[in-house]
């Protein structure tokens, strides 16, 4: 009997190396894996989560999920924890990633997952903003400087090159201004404004608005957004209740998941404010044409996600790929005979 299989090591200097940080790509796959789920190839079970701290939404969570056409499986391991950047200096999520083939069952490629999971966030994000935006959007505004609110910007730079104007805001200066010159590179032509803390100079009159946060507070309000504003919401608690009754349409990634968890709109479904009705669509049921997008310049969308774990399949699957066709990566032969032959 053949024990011998190889595993590959994919550490993320690994997937920088083999041109995996491509969002362009990343939004590409997205969308391809939007229409996937449309079309019954996607395998989606539940995710399992482990909350260790109810107040700060301190988190492990695994997620599953797997594509029969690809013959792949696998698991994305994430913990969240949004006080760590500021009572730990440590990046707010840490995740890796298993596959497996799923021909025989045994494990493919072990990753390193925070990259794959921050593109894929901001590449799901940047779909509904493809489809609920308005066609040229000029100015974007940010609250949040994180590592989210980067990919995000490089996610809708990919989809809208028509940006020209990028306004932050954050608890610090340091974190605007590193979000400037971390970013400035990937986009010389758009112009970044610090609004040094103010939160409301940040997005007010933005083409696109994206709440990005660590912490959970109200701060988006309704009065700060205009008519034909997209609004995408990352995190846990970013926005005002009023903000949501604002908006024209409301779609999410995966309503059935988004409402039993503990983001704005979640809070309203669960106190009675907000209903099933008043989700105009999941995401792939724009995508795919089964329900329309923006209908007019004038419209406030609101798009919410919690994360699709098939995204981050598709994505890493793409990654290992591209990996393994330029032969990066580290190859581990984890069992060669039986142990008892040992």
């Amino acid at each position: 009997m053949n024990f011998k299989r190889d595993i590959c090591i994919l550490t993320q200097q690994d997937l920088v190396d083999a041109s995996c940080f491509d969002m362009d790509a990343a939004v590409r796959v997205t969308e391809e894996a939007l229409i996937a789920y449309a079309n019954g190839d996607v395998i989606f079970p539940d995710k399992v989560s482990m909350v260790f701290d109810q107040a700060t939404q301190d988190r492990i969570n695994c997620l599953p999920a797997g594509f029969h056409s690809k013959k792949v499986y696998g698991m994305k391991w994430v913990s969240v924890f949004p006080d760590n950047p500021h009572s730990r200096n440590l990046p707010n999520l840490s995740a890796t990633i298993l596959l497996s083939e799923i021909e025989s069952g045994f494990p493919i490629a072990f990753m390193e997952g925070t990259m794959c999971s921050n593109m894929r966030t901001a590449a799901v994000s940047s779909v509904a903003a493809k489809y609920l935006a308005v066609k040229e959007p000029k100015s974007i505004g940010f609250i949040g400087c994180g590592e989210q609110a980067k990919s995000h910007f490089l996610g809708m730079k990919a989809v809208f090159p028509s940006l020209k104007t990028c306004r932050v805001s954050s608890r610090t200066e340091a974190s605007e201004k590193k979000f400037e010159e971390q970013l400035t590179r990937f986009a010389p032509d758009v112009e970044f404004v610090r609004c040094k803390g103010d939160y409301r100079a940040a997005v007010e009159g933005c083409d696109i608005i994206v709440t990005a946060i660590s912490g959970q507070e109200k701060i988006l309000q309704a009065d700060w957004i205009h008519p034909g504003a997209f609004y995408c919401h990352v995190g846990g608690l970013e926005d005002d209740f009023g903000v949501a009754r604002k908006a024209d349409k409301i779609v999410t990634d995966h309503w059935a998941a988004v409402k039993h968890r503990t983001q704005t709109i979640s809070q309203m479904y669960q106190q009675g404010l907000l209903s099933d009705e008043d989700i105009h669509a999941d995401l792939f049921e724009i995508v795919t044409g089964q329900k329309p997008g923006r209908e007019n310049d004038q419209e406030f969308t609101y798009y919410n996600g919690v994360g699709l774990s098939y995204v981050d399949v598709a994505l890493s699957y793409w990654m290992y790929q591209k990996a393994v066709e330029k032969g990066i990566g580290t190859n581990i032969v984890m069992q060669d005979k039986s142990m008892f032959e040992i």
